[in-house]
């Protein structure tokens, strides 16, 4: 079966990763080189789905368990870091602790002892914090490009520009944001990020600092380099990051640790990430063409379910029990 996927992002890439597992011959589409038009360059790669619960359906928990296993199995070696995820909150916010406590599970309470014996560089900056084992995380961009290179190494096409569909069996439509005004019910939601340099701050893991107003996370990438992000604009604006939003994300990680005030700004950036009402992932076919869309903050975490579903719907196969609908 000869397939055509439009799009190159993290739902393009995944989907082409199961369709050639299962013996399909497919050509990948890309709207822009080096990823630089999709979402998924901008993202966390946080593989957390105990801590999205806090705020997801359940289904986002029970589909992005397997992302960590799907991820290591289909990167090099090295690639998935299995630390885990540590929550924190400064004392004036212990409500917040407590709040996310409350809706999530898979988690150990900490104290200040504990915190620092995990991550040093946070000695004596919290009291209390929930830390979630079973979490792992990735660098988006070497994972992208990493999946790419495999693709192509396993025998996948890559092309720029249109195509005639005509010579291809089926069409997966992988194009995210792009669809915003073509799909019914599909929005924009704008995610922020930058990325500070610093030698003076080391973490091994993700950390969410809890805000009522703006929670922040941060993602170490090695080298002393730190993506930082979680704005959640109901907007598909995909301009620069603004005044507003890059204060609020440098003052959230002066909050964590005071060291970053001294940190380098190296890059700023800015994500449509497209979401349903639901804010969950869709898979559909329609005839000759199936519709992937709607992954919102979810991207890595929930693609590897939604390539099950695509390679399923392609093939005739049954869908995996319990997938996202």
């Amino acid at each position: 079966m000869r397939v055509l996927i439009r799009g190159a992002g993290v739902a393009g890439l995944t989907a082409a990763h199961e369709l050639l597992a299962r013996g399909a011959e497919v050509t990948i589409i890309e709207s822009a080189a080096g990823f630089t038009g999709a979402a998924s360059w901008y993202a966390g790669g946080m593989l957390a789905p105990w801590c999205e619960r806090e705020s997801a359906e359940e289904t986002v928990l029970t589909q992005g368990i397997g992302a960590a296993d799907w991820w290591e199995a289909a990167l090099p070696a090295g690639s998935v870091h299995r630390n885990g995820t540590l929550v924190v909150a400064q004392p004036r916010d212990g409500a917040e602790l407590k709040r996310f406590a409350s809706r999530t599970s898979g988690f150990r309470s900490l104290d200040a002892e504990q915190i620092a014996a995990l991550e040093p560089a946070l000695a004596g900056r919290f009291r209390q914090a929930l830390f979630f084992p079973q979490e792992a995380h990735l660098d988006p961009r070497r994972a992208l490009s990493a999946l790419r290179q495999g693709l192509a190494v396993r025998g996948a096409a890559f092309a720029d520009g249109d195509m005639d569909e005509r010579g291809f069996a089926l069409t997966v439509d992988c194009t995210g944001a792009s669809r915003i005004g073509g799909i019914d019910g599909l929005r924009g939601v704008r995610g922020e990020m930058a990325y500070l340099q610093t030698d003076e701050v080391t973490l091994s893991r993700p950390v969410r600092m809890l805000h009522p107003r703006i929670p922040l996370y941060i993602v170490p990438r090695g080298g002393g380099l730190f993506m930082c992000g979680a704005t959640m604009i109901e907007s598909d604006d995909a301009g620069p990051i603004t005044t507003r939003s890059l204060m609020e994300l440098l003052n959230a990680a002066y909050a964590l640790h005071p060291a970053f005030a001294e940190a380098r700004l190296v890059e700023t950036g800015t994500g449509v990430r497209p979401a349903f009402a639901d804010n969950l992932p869709r898979a559909s076919r329609r005839e000759n063409t199936i519709t992937v869309n709607g992954l919102y903050r979810h991207g890595f975490l929930l693609s590897p379910a939604m390539a099950g579903e695509v390679a399923a719907l392609a093939l005739g196969e049954e869908i995996p029990r319990g997938d996202i609908r």
